[in-house]
């Protein structure tokens, strides 16, 4: 970048960061660009999903995550981010366009930031104990900051029977499970969901599970799973709103990974259009539009954490102008 921003140590350095950010199958469907003044984000259509994920709604909120990681990262690195959201009326996967002016880093930065590394993706049972009511309440603000609701579901049998029908319509679905097969069970691949990281589903599991290829992850709890669930929901459905989506999904797993809380993303039953109105209606009173669930709980104390998922090098993810021109078609 040009003098008196970040060098590009630093922006790789956050970049690296921001590739930490869960995304659907592990896909990461990002791209970035590093221009004069500024930091571009990009859906990669390549890493698209047909058959879990139509309509992109997915990957874009994966995507949103990204960027409110790399935001994380900068503003611990001395750097706050202006964004500008889906800036090119004529690109919409040109996601966002980052400026950065100089920050005095608070304590808040550097503990959102630490809990990048730290946060994995737990499939196991949480136990019984309980989440106290205000680290409920700081979910809900740091959601609120980023344009998205938060509300805890005491409806569970909605959730559940959405999940049902999700699972049973995937798995009627050739499409849907050869794309499941292609990205999970994998071992030593830079993306994908490695078989050390997914335990086996159980029949007397609440939420059925996705069934991942070659599981080969302990679940060490003998009770049924006690996470609470978390629904988060944009006033909006469009392609801006499913991005602040995924900054405000981001900000809430990094809070509680900094309580040191465990967490798993579920997006299955949003996948069925059905399924998902449905949701809309049962869980948030037709009052926003639900993008992700989240299982949210104390992991069992015995239990170390879940390994590390791969990450793409970034020299794979950074495009250059002419690329980028090539991929709008422009």
């Amino acid at each position: 970048m040009k003098r008196g921003l970040p060098d590009d140590t630093t922006v790789k350095a956050a970049l690296t960061l921001a590739g930490r950010a869960p995304s659907v199958h592990n896909v990461q469907p990002w791209r970035w660009r590093i221009a004069d003044h500024s930091i571009h984000l990009y859906l990669d259509r390549e890493r698209a999903l047909p058959a879990t994920d139509p309509d992109q709604r997915d990957i874009v909120i994966s995507c949103g995550a990204a960027l409110h990681h790399l935001t994380v990262a900068m503003s611990a690195m001395g750097w706050a981010p202006v964004i500008h959201r889906v800036p090119d009326p004529a690109d919409p996967d040109h996601l966002a366009a980052v400026t950065l002016v100089p920050h005095r880093p608070t304590p808040l930065d550097i503990q959102m930031s630490k809990a990048i590394s730290v946060r994995r993706t737990d499939r196991r049972h949480y136990t019984s104990w309980p989440i106290p009511a205000g680290y409920l309440g700081l979910f809900t603000e740091r959601a609120a900051a980023q344009g998205a609701v938060v509300h805890r579901i005491d409806d569970r049998g909605s959730l559940r029977a959405a999940a049902q029908a999700a699972g049973r319509a995937h798995a009627g679905d050739e499409s849907y499970r050869f794309e499941l097969a292609m990205w999970s069970g994998r071992h030593g691949s830079v993306d994908g969901v490695p078989a050390r990281n997914t335990p086996s589903p159980r029949p007397d599991d609440e939420l059925p599970a996705r069934l991942f290829a070659g599981s080969e992850f302990t679940d060490p709890a003998t009770e049924p799973d006690h996470a609470d669930l978390l629904v988060i929901g944009t006033p909006a459905d469009d392609r801006a709103s499913r991005l602040r989506a995924g900054e405000a999904i981001s900000s809430v797993l990094l809070t509680a990974t900094g309580v040191g809380l465990a967490t798993c993303l579920l997006t299955e039953p949003l996948e069925i259009p059905e399924q998902r109105a449905k949701m809309r209606e049962r869980l948030l009173h037709d009052l926003a539009h639900p993008q992700a669930v989240l299982r949210v709980g104390w992991a069992p104390t015995s239990a170390g954490k879940p390994p590390e998922t791969p990450r793409r090098p970034l020299a794979e993810l950074l495009v250059s102008d002419d690329d980028t021109v090539a991929r709008s078609g422009r």
